[in-house]
């Protein structure tokens, strides 16, 4: 693994931090289109209150000198607004429990209700915590918010060899998109001006029609979000061990986050639903070069791109905090409630398509220099262009 990042902070606690060390000297590490990234992640109707408190942005700690990225770790911090109404219940410092103030401050935050659907119950258990707060702070999806920031870092690494990604939705609760007759370019532009990042407008209205509906019922929804990366190489990855496989290092990525419960790669389940002749990708020559008229692979052949656009879809399931409590005990006295409802989203695929988007750029960026890989841009552009030549794909 050339990349490797760590993440830290709670939903409520000061800040969030990741460390990114991999990333090698000469890359315009651009915070504005980082900030951007960030905010895209916080768009998308159904989303709840907590997206009126903050405005993530960036701040770079290290690693980078007058923009530009020197081989070091790339520390960065993102500050939770938030933390000013938290700061004695998830101050880091003990705290004097005499003071009747802080202790009621302290006790107000304090969760025993169990809620179905979170990592409440095996965590507490695992770790032995007599506050759930514990779990919930870190379990929490406001922890992905780093995940954008090295996503988008990651992203600027392949930007500079003309690979580009996005992600759009296509199912929501029942609701299907149409977007088989548009291009990429297309479904793209109509995605990024859409606050569900749905690229047909029939759906989109039904889309906002069923989250209405859900925010009523007290309940939420989930869905699909599809992300494309193009103009990758061929031959990322490896076949030779099962741990080097990008497809299955890619879902493990993607498995990672929050509520995702499947991911489908090209064709995905629908694979063994046809005869292979119906699925696999005939291959041809146009213009001397190796070409598809499909591409039901989704870019990925024997744990290798295959330089066709990488396809991949996430399933989300409903956020499993309601308005509507779920049937739950108390994880201490055992005895029947309702289970314990903190601020949330009505639905969020919309920004899981974005923390997907930021996944997928982080593994196809380690791989791309695993490949590629120097200390240095000017050395990974040759060496790149190089095979470009060799392979007959420049």
């Amino acid at each position: 693994m050339v990349l490797r990042f760590l993440t830290s902070g709670e939903s409520h606690g000061k800040c969030l931090n990741a460390i990114i060390e991999g990333v090698p000297a000469g890359f315009r590490i651009d915070k504005k289109f980082i900030d951007n990234e960030l905010k895209r992640r916080q768009v998308g109707y159904g989303r709840g209150g907590r997206m009126q408190i903050e405005t993530d942005t960036a701040e770079i700690k290290s690693g980078v000198r007058h923009g530009v990225s020197i081989g070091s770790p790339i520390s960065l911090e993102i500050k939770n607004k938030d933390w000013e109404n938290w700061q004695i219940s998830m101050n880091t410092e003990p705290q004097d429990l005499s003071d009747e103030a802080i202790a009621k401050a302290i006790a107000e935050k304090r969760i025993t209700k169990l809620r179905p659907g979170h990592a409440d119950y095996a965590g507490a258990t695992k770790y032995n915590f007599d506050d759930i707060r514990n779990v919930l702070e870190r379990s929490s999806a406001r922890e992905t918010t780093t995940r954008v920031a090295v996503g988008a870092v990651s992203k600027l690494i392949l930007k500079e060899f003309g690979i580009t990604g996005f992600s759009h939705v296509i199912e929501l609760g029942t609701v299907k998109t149409k977007t088989d007759t548009m291009s990429y370019d297309e479904i793209q532009e109509k995605a990024e001006g859409s606050d569900l990042r749905c690229a047909d407008d029939e759906a989109y209205e039904q889309m906002k029609n069923a989250i209405k509906t859900a925010s009523e019922k007290g309940t939420t929804l989930g869905g699909k979000a599809q992300i494309i990366f193009t103009n990758l190489p061929v031959g990322l990855g490896s076949y030779v061990h099962w741990d080097r496989r990008l497809d299955g290092i890619l879902s493990q990525a993607l498995m990672s986050i929050p509520a995702v419960k499947a991911v489908e790669i090209g064709l995905g389940t629908r694979s063994g639903e046809e005869f292979g002749c119906n699925v696999h990708d005939e291959i041809f020559v146009h213009n001397n070069k190796i070409s598809r008229k499909t591409n039901n692979a989704g870019g990925l052949e024997g744990g290798m791109t295959n330089a066709e656009p990488l396809v991949i879809t996430v399933t989300m399931k409903p956020i499993p905090t309601m308005r509507t409590p779920l049937k739950s005990v108390d994880f201490f006295s055992k005895e029947p409630i309702e289970a314990h409802f903190e601020r949330a989203d009505v639905c969020a695929v919309a920004a899981c398509g974005i923390v997907a988007e930021a996944m997928c750029a982080y593994v196809l960026a380690n791989a791309f220099l695993e490949k590629f890989g120097s200390d240095n841009l000017s050395e990974i552009k040759s060496n790149f262009e190089n095979y470009k030549i060799k392979t007959g794909t420049h």
